[in-house]
């Protein structure tokens, strides 16, 4: 018996398929004695080559392009936090320096002595009123 490689492969198909009974491997649907010509799923290799290359440089671009404005995004974020940082620093150097100042009058005002600015500060808040001098 002298059969070559397809026929047998043909064969070996058939017999497959008949012993599966009315649904073929895939479960695809009915299956006749003639031999299918697609067996295999998926995505064929080298089709639509040059439009496949034409979405990935597409897709590349796209990948760059959101890269850079992540970037943008990124770099404004951080100016925004250190700008805020700063302020915040700024902020407490003041409430440091108001502290100071609070400590000096503190321990003047120990000593029996008036200091210098408490009088205007007492006024501006209202707790003492000025004398009139008449």
């Amino acid at each position: 018996m002298n059969i070559d490689f397809e026929a047998m492969a043909v064969l070996e198909e058939e017999s497959q398929n008949e012993s599966l009974g009315v649904f073929g491997s895939s479960g695809a649907g009915v299956v006749t004695g003639e031999r299918r010509e697609s067996g295999k799923r998926g995505r064929r290799p080298g089709r639509k080559a040059q439009l496949d290359k034409q979405d990935m440089k597409a897709k590349l671009e796209r990948s760059r392009q959101s890269a850079r404005e992540c970037r943008a995004r990124k770099k404004l974020r951080y100016q925004y936090l250190e700008e805020l940082v700063a302020d915040r620093e700024r902020s407490v150097l003041a409430l440091r320096k108001e502290l100071d100042k609070y400590y000096k009058w503190n321990l003047e005002l120990d000593q029996g002595r008036m200091p210098e600015g408490l009088d205007q500060l007492l006024q501006e808040m209202g707790v003492v009123k000025e004398e009139v001098k008449i």
